[in-house]
């Protein structure tokens, strides 16, 4: 699990070493704006040149990978920048104060310095397409699988797979991987509507719901199953837009049938303030009712289009 380099170097004994700053600042890379105005040009003609053509179907396939170009360029660098962490370990461990020793030490340095500046920058492209993106299709973007994690205190949109967060939490490393925050689960299934009016209807009740328990949970970690259709996607979507961390618990398909109720189990774990329930199925219901026996506050919205349910009110 990755921690900032400055954090792993404060965990070695460097004694008889000096590390000197990495030697980059704002100008060795590309602005913000820049990066922002570039992507916005990019993005309006590619859709431009699909629109009202026989690809139109395909442009969010082809959205969905521009974002994950950058995506991996950031996992690239992050990977040296493991490497190197690990090399200046090992040179570390067999110090022998030559002079020979303390430039591959440097040198190594700086190659870790330089690889995570690198990979904030692209993280930074990154969550400037993943917004494009967002906008676009009204969908969080996500990785096919592990997680969307920003480095940079500056990002905060973060998209946290559940089995790098367990594994993070295993080994006590509070660092990209562990949000810190107060767990809101939010739950519920793929819903078919009879008018557009309904589904839209449907969308606004979640996002409204989403709204007033952040309004009681300001620090909210959204925690949902991390499903691309259906009332997760419009949660995730949600939370994307007010930049609340994610932290997706998806089913692990080797469980078979148990698989639902084992990321019930997962998520209730975290001690969430809350329970957000949307229309679903027995899987949801079970969520609910295990949250209910451990005194978890449900907000019950299994009604028609997202309301609360006819006996919830009448009580």
């Amino acid at each position: 699990m990755y921690d900032s380099f400055a954090s792993q170097l404060a965990d070695l004994d460097l004694t008889g070493f000096t590390i000197a700053p990495a030697p980059f600042d704002a100008t060795d890379f590309p602005s913000e704006d820049a990066t922002a105005q570039t992507l916005g040009a990019v993005w309006s003609d590619l859709f431009a040149l699909f629109a009202d053509t026989a690809l139109e179907a395909d442009s969010e396939d082809i959205a969905w990978g521009l974002v994950n170009l950058f995506h991996r360029a950031a996992s690239r660098k992050s990977a040296q920048l493991d490497r190197a962490s690990d090399e200046i370990r090992v040179l570390l461990a067999s110090a022998d104060g030559s002079e020979i020793h303390s430039s591959n030490l440097e040198e190594q340095t700086a190659r870790a310095q330089a690889a995570e500046a690198s990979m904030q920058a692209f993280e930074q492209m990154r969550e400037i397409a993943a917004s494009l993106y967002r906008d676009e299709t009204g969908s969080s973007w996500k990785p096919v699988s592990g997680s969307r994690a920003s480095h940079a205190k500056s990002l905060t949109s973060a998209v946290i797979d559940a089995r790098d967060f367990l594994r993070a939490r295993a080994e006590r490393r509070h660092a990209a991987h562990m949000p810190e925050g107060t767990p809101v689960i939010f739950t519920g299934g793929r819903s078919r509507f009879e008018t557009t009016e309904d589904a839209k209807a449907y969308a606004s009740n979640i996002w409204a719901t989403l709204d007033k328990v952040r309004a009681n949970v300001p620090d909210l970690v959204l925690v949902h199953g991390g499903d691309s259709k259906g009332a997760d996607r419009l949660a995730a979507s949600w939370a994307e837009r007010h930049e609340v961390q994610q932290l997706t618990f998806s089913l692990d398909r080797r469980l078979g049938a148990r698989a639902g109720f084992k990321r019930n189990e997962q998520m209730l774990s975290l001690n969430p303030r809350y329970v957000v329930a949307f229309p679903g199925n027995g899987v949801t219901e079970r969520l609910v009712i295990d949250a209910k026996k451990q005194r978890i506050t449900v907000v019950d919205r299994r009604g028609p289009v997202g309301v609360k349910p006819v006996h919830a009110q009448a009580r």
